[in-house]
């Protein structure tokens, strides 16, 4: 009954009035069930089942509507599919991922440390200055800006990887574990995205059809700079409270004389 409790309460705190709905002869606060029902576009019935308990498992098309119907929060939204279905929601794909100031600033808060924030088609929305001086994001245009691309088609990218192919199929597998848990709009968009590679790159049409999966996790990371030599990195990864289309990615200087070499990198003092 968690789901029905919850729905319950989560109808009381609506002002009706707001909604152009009659105050008078209302013996209780809040919208009635028909018109959460109304609001949802689903049988008034139906809904009167879920708070009571009955009539099975809600389809995630019901669980959205009657989301929408009482005006969620992102955080209440997911609640409610977690009640009902026992799993969070599909993530909602965000064609600009705008990021807000203070996770920006968390970014910028790691001196050496390369820090970013990508979406669930690996393009880049975020990033710090220790990550534009070692993997040079900055003065790029928007399309060099996504992962897979550069991993595939920048000759200079794939020359800076000491095992690119090792790099390349666990990117891989990656994203298409990170596509298994996005939404529609992300999948639409990473489609074109794989017909494009696919398409430019035997390699990652090899890959792809191997339909292996890869947590991206944490790791190590080699690369042969050209200016600074070999660099170790260690790298983790972290998901974005409240963004589920974001991640951000860590990456450590492995050892002091990495952190040097970031530091040559940056043009600060060691």
């Amino acid at each position: 009954m968690e789901l029905g409790d919850y729905l319950k309460d989560r109808r009381a705190r609506i002002d009706a009035a707001s909604l152009g709905y009659p105050a008078a002869r209302r013996r209780t606060p809040g919208l009635r069930r028909e018109e959460v029902a109304q609001r949802a576009n689903i049988s008034a019935t139906w809904y009167t089942w879920l708070e009571q308990g009955r009539g099975g498992a809600p389809s995630d098309e019901v669980l959205e509507r009657i989301a929408g119907a009482l005006m969620l929060t992102g955080a209440e939204r997911e609640h409610l599919f977690l009640l009902g279905l026992g799993r969070p929601p599909e993530p909602r794909y965000q064609a600009e991922a705008r990021l807000s100031p203070r996770l920006q600033r968390v970014l910028d808060a790691f001196p050496v440390s390369p820090a970013l924030v990508k979406t669930l088609t690996w393009d880049l929305v975020a990033w710090n200055r220790p990550a534009a001086a070692v993997f040079g994001y900055n003065g790029r245009p928007d399309e060099q800006r996504n992962i897979l691309r550069r991993i595939f088609l920048d000759p200079h990218n794939k020359s800076m990887q000491l095992d690119w192919d090792s790099v390349a199929r666990f990117v891989v597998a990656a994203l298409r574990a990170d596509l298994a848990r996005a939404g529609a709009g992300a999948r639409t968009q990473a489609e074109a995205l794989v017909r494009d590679l696919c398409m430019h790159s035997p390699e990652f049409d090899a890959m792809w059809q191997a339909q292996d999966v890869r947590a991206y996790g944490e790791g190590t990371k080699q690369l042969r700079h050209p200016v600074v030599g070999l660099l170790s990195l260690e790298y983790s990864s972290f998901a974005v409270e409240g963004r589920p289309d974001l991640g951000m990615v860590i990456y450590n200087p492995a050892t002091p004389a990495d952190a040097d070499k970031v530091r040559t990198l940056m043009g600060a003092p060691a």
